[in-house]
């Protein structure tokens, strides 16, 4: 049995996050494809303490909450801080400790040997069945020091539950004057795709699936870069005629 000592040690101690060399083990299975397996705590908030789940992603730390979790038997992929879950499997029925430290345990003292007093039944009326003696303990009944004090339920948390966050994604189109288009994807806080050249034709197609004042702005745009590369090929043809009439001078 723990000692008060102790059982005032715990409370006071504060809730352990994941070490930073846990963080870097983390994101390195990650990054092999592998989505690490963890047990939520007693710190964590909407999902059962003890329950074991697949960290998908890594965050902004200065966010707080930046684990991406999904919990086992769940579609919903939830954020979570690093005190709410810890990479270290609890054993069966234990309750998981933030940081997973281990409940202090009781024990209730063997049963002696002496002897059942008989218990005189009081007498039944005739019409009474006589009902059988219920079974008693041999076991000593412990005092209140002794016996196994249960937890104080942990008052709710007025937080909401926390929603998936849906996932933001970025598509940004640049043309030039001279018809080079680019496209840019940012994925949440990641860019994604970063200066792809795409075809003007390819350009044109989606503008017009898009929206109609999309396909406006962008056939206007398309129209001017026509333009210019038409200027461009009349004064190449332009220097072209000149430096044949040159070359047919010079052969003369």
């Amino acid at each position: 049995m723990s000692s008060p000592s102790t059982k005032s040690a715990s409370r006071r101690s504060a809730p352990p996050v994941l070490s930073e060399a846990e963080l870097a083990r983390i994101a390195g299975e990650l990054a092999e494809g592998k989505p690490p397996m963890v047990w939520f705590t007693s710190a964590a908030v909407g999902v059962e303490e003890g329950k074991s789940g697949k960290i998908v992603a890594l965050g902004d730390p200065a966010d707080g909450d930046f684990l991406q979790v999904r919990p086992t038997g769940s579609k919903d992929v939830l954020s979570f801080g690093p005190s709410e879950v810890t990479l270290t499997k609890p054993a069966r029925g234990t309750t998981v400790a933030p940081g997973g430290a281990k409940p202090a345990t009781h024990h209730v003292p063997e049963p002696s040997n002496r002897k059942d007093t008989p218990v005189t039944q009081p007498s039944s009326p005739p019409s009474a069945a006589p009902k059988p003696a219920a079974p008693r303990s041999l076991a000593p009944v412990p005092d209140d020091a002794a016996a196994p004090k249960q937890a104080a339920p942990r008052p709710a948390k007025t937080t909401a539950a926390r929603k998936p966050k849906a996932p933001e994604v970025t598509v940004t189109l640049t043309g030039t004057a001279d018809g080079e288009w680019t496209v840019d994807v940012v994925n949440g806080k990641k860019r994604s795709v970063k200066g792809l050249a795409v075809n003007s034709g390819a350009v044109a197609q989606a503008a017009k699936i898009l929206h109609p004042e999309v396909e406006e702005v962008v056939a206007g745009i398309l129209e001017a870069a026509r333009e210019v590369q038409q200027a461009k090929v009349a004064q190449l043809q332009a220097e072209l005629e000149a430096a044949r009439r040159l070359l047919a001078e010079l052969g003369d």
